[in-house]
């Protein structure tokens, strides 16, 4: 038997009863030949709460001082998982990401992974441990201080740490019973998947689904890591998220649409009045990634005749709409813009299959989906296996349930239970 690496999400280690039934789970698995190291989040909210707790205390908390608050989340979950384990009779370790050998770059708050170097997991494994490892965090080559990966990375440890050990899987658990065709909060007939290439994975999450964190599936990719998702409050079966040349892959049908997923955490600047000018938008865009600015969508405009003016507008996660539109404020003189508009009231309604490549059609009926429920439309982005859209905030829902019927993704019977309420 081969190593599994295990992630447990915050829901499932919310409480003192949820921390026994992970440890009796990880026990379960150990006892069936496996190694097995666990990668945990913190308890239900805490890191929301440690987050509001230093807001109150300054509204602009420190950077590393705050990446040294919020990495005591996974730490408490670490150790009473490992107290719950030894308390059933097996050995368990505990470690720090920085421990665990997690090494990452130096940005605070969303840091990203640049090496593992797990010698001491390796070592604990040799004695016939189980190994602890809280997720989420590392420690900055550069630096040496602590930092943190972003909301939800986690499972960027698990499966950069499956990945550094050559594990067979990587399971990742939540309170869910895998991925489905929507948010089972939002559509409670939505389907849950059997299995979903790691290419569609991406997209999904990319586009809002919370069920997996981004860069987990960029590195599973990468690696060609298996994922299982599923519930650590049921024994069902989950959903494999197989990577591309992965032998799986080859045996799985196709569907024409794998789902839907929405973001709500988006928001929008438009840059009115550019000139229309060789290397204008380089300019701005080059200002934004100095400012570590993700973006997302982008639509210029083309200019007016008789001002050789355009504008540019373009999404970006809400949280870093402060920065941008500071960052963008400095250049005004020199890329000599009008203004500046910003809309925190926008959502991203996006649909995803790989088979829609070789469907034609797929586009008329998402459109049309749309208009028959009343949602306008804002801006537009494509690529071979997704088609997202921004909508006014408020719509969401409606966009959701009304694409995800018109292609005929719903369950016959409910099936699409949130145990712990999060979807996490």
């Amino acid at each position: 038997m081969g190593i599994v690496v295990q992630k447990y999400g915050g829901s499932s280690v919310a409480d003192a009863a949820g921390i026994k039934r992970v440890a009796q789970r990880i026990v379960n698995t150990k006892k069936q030949g496996h190694d097995v190291v666990v990668v945990v989040s913190a308890m239900g909210d805490t890191t929301d709460e440690l987050r509001d707790l230093a807001q109150q205390v300054t509204p602009l908390p420190p950077p590393r001082e705050l990446d040294m608050l919020l990495t005591a989340g996974e730490r408490m979950s670490m150790a009473l998982v490992a107290m719950a384990i030894q308390r059933l009779g097996h050995e368990a370790r505990s470690y720090t990401g920085s421990q665990a050998g997690v090494i990452t770059d130096a940005v605070h708050g969303k840091a990203k992974i640049i090496d593992i170097r797990p010698g001491r997991i390796q070592e604990a494994l040799g004695d016939g441990a189980i190994a602890i490892v809280a997720g989420f965090q590392g420690v900055s080559h550069d630096t040496k201080e602590v930092t943190t990966l972003g909301r939800g990375a986690s499972d960027t440890t698990a499966v950069a740490l499956a990945a550094a050990l050559g594990a067979e899987v990587c399971e990742i658990y939540s309170d869910v019973d895998g991925v489905f065709t929507a948010d089972p909060r939002m559509v409670p007939t939505a389907r849950k998947l059997e299995r979903v290439s790691t290419e569609e994975m991406l997209e999904m999450a990319a586009s809002g689904a919370k069920i997996l964190h981004l860069r987990c599936v960029e590195y599973a990719r990468r690696y060609d890591m298996p994922i299982h998702v599923r519930s650590s409050f049921s024994n069902l079966e989950g959903t494999w998220i197989i990577p591309d040349n992965h032998p799986g892959a080859q045996d799985m049908e196709q569907a024409i649409i794998s789902g839907v997923a929405h973001d709500r955490s988006e928001a929008k600047i438009t840059v009115v009045g550019v000139p229309d000018k060789v290397g204008e938008a380089a300019r701005i865009f080059e200002t934004l990634a100095q400012a570590e600015v993700n973006i997302d969508m982008v639509v210029q405009n083309i200019s007016a005749a008789t001002t050789a003016l355009t504008d540019i507008s373009f999404t970006l996660p809400r949280a870093d709409g402060q920065a941008a539109m500071a960052a963008l404020a400095r250049i005004q003189s020199e890329v000599g813009y009008d203004k500046l508009l910003f809309d925190d009231q926008v959502g991203k309604v996006s649909l995803i299959g790989a088979g829609m490549r070789s469907h034609p059609g797929v586009t008329a009926k998402f459109f049309s989906a749309l208009a028959s429920a009343g949602v306008n439309i804002g801006m537009i982005s494509t690529s071979e296996i997704r088609i997202s859209v921004t909508v006014d905030e408020a719509q969401i829902e409606t966009a959701v349930q009304a694409v995800h019927a018109a292609f005929d993704l719903d369950a016959d019977e409910v099936e699409a239970v949130v145990y712990g309420g999060t979807g996490r």
